[in-house]
């Protein structure tokens, strides 16, 4: 495999669309991700599949089901790698949250792993999971048809939230 000239996350992504058939996209944010990921996403070519995954809690109280998730993503975006090499943090960095990833990765690497949970934000989890009722959830599904993504891979432990997102979606 060649090496290529593009540092970290765009240099990552941009070899997938190169020598793969498709990508499998973590923490896909509809809204931000053709401006994280810059033009490859816009210029897949024909067949390129972007399966991005989506946590997908089905919940009435979308504050309850925030809560479950953080500490999933402090734990990638303070925990996984080295500060400096940790993919996820970079990520929440190109998506606007650079303050609050460096928050979350100090905490969770000085053993703080609740301080960090509670520093994932809210419209981070908007951005990257689909929370709440069955209509909230439909809502958020329309963005994430415009945004690129050519497949859906729901992540959930429920599965009426399965069975949600199948109704939404036929």
């Amino acid at each position: 495999m060649r090496q290529r000239n593009t540092p970290g996350l765009a240099g990552q992504v941009a070899q997938a669309f190169e020598i793969a058939d498709g990508w499998l996209p973590i923490f896909w944010s509809p809204e931000k991700a053709r401006d994280a990921f810059g033009p490859v996403v816009a210029n897949a070519r024909p067949g390129f599949d972007i399966a991005a995954t989506a946590p997908v809690i089905l919940i009435d109280d979308v504050e309850a089901g925030r809560e479950f998730l953080k500490p999933y993503y402090a734990l990638y975006i303070g925990g996984m790698g080295a500060r400096g090499k940790n993919f996820y943090n970079e990520l929440a960095t190109r998506y606007g949250y650079e303050a609050e990833a460096r928050e979350i990765q100090d905490l969770y690497l000085a053993g703080n792993k609740r301080d960090a949970a509670a520093a994932v934000p809210d419209a981070f989890i908007d951005d990257v999971a689909l929370v709440g009722p069955k209509e909230r959830i439909a809502e958020r599904i329309d963005v994430w048809r415009d945004s690129g993504a050519t497949s859906l891979l729901v992540s959930t432990q429920q599965p009426e939230a399965l069975r949600a997102v199948a109704e939404i979606l036929l």
